[in-house]
């Protein structure tokens, strides 16, 4: 369980860094809701994702680690968890899906999607991928994008 909270805290120390690192998108746009409709769409769905990715992760560990557990390999791992990502061919199907989609596009998309938008440090929208959710991280970043299209306008 130490292996969680740590990740979690990782995950709220990326999400942090990148609304620090931009800090003028984030702020509160001069006209309009402090939040939009689309915006807080994005942000429903992302916490959403967080929230039952996070039951089941806690689920898995305590499900599979037996003691104290190494989080990289062994019962309970990081390891682990992706070998049953592809246990039956219906999982392999959407592990693969999931693994493109996360470690191949959403890289590439908001690595060059946000250095022509100037979004700060847009490699650590991956980064916070990996300690939050996919889902989380992508909403984010769309969330990131529709806020800076709001001040613009």
């Amino acid at each position: 369980m130490v292996s969680l909270i740590v990740h979690a805290m990782l995950g709220v120390v990326v999400v942090w860094l990148i609304v620090a690192g931009n800090r003028a998108i984030f702020r509160r746009p001069a006209t309009g809701p402090p939040v939009s409709p689309l915006e807080g769409a994005y942000y429903l769905a992302g916490v959403a994702s967080v929230l039952i990715g996070w039951y089941f992760n806690i689920k898995f560990v305590r499900e599979y680690a037996h003691g104290h557990a190494n989080p990289l390999w062994g019962d309970g791992s990081w390891a682990q968890y992706i070998r049953l990502m592809y246990v039956n061919p219906a999982a392999g199907s959407a592990g693969q899906d999931y693994t493109i989609a996360n470690v191949i596009l959403l890289p590439l998309f908001t690595i060059v999607d946000g250095r022509r938008r100037g979004i700060a440090r847009p490699w650590l929208y991956f980064i916070a991928s990996l300690f939050t959710s996919f889902a989380f991280a992508w909403a984010f970043y769309l969330a990131t994008a529709e806020r800076q299209r709001r001040h613009q306008h």
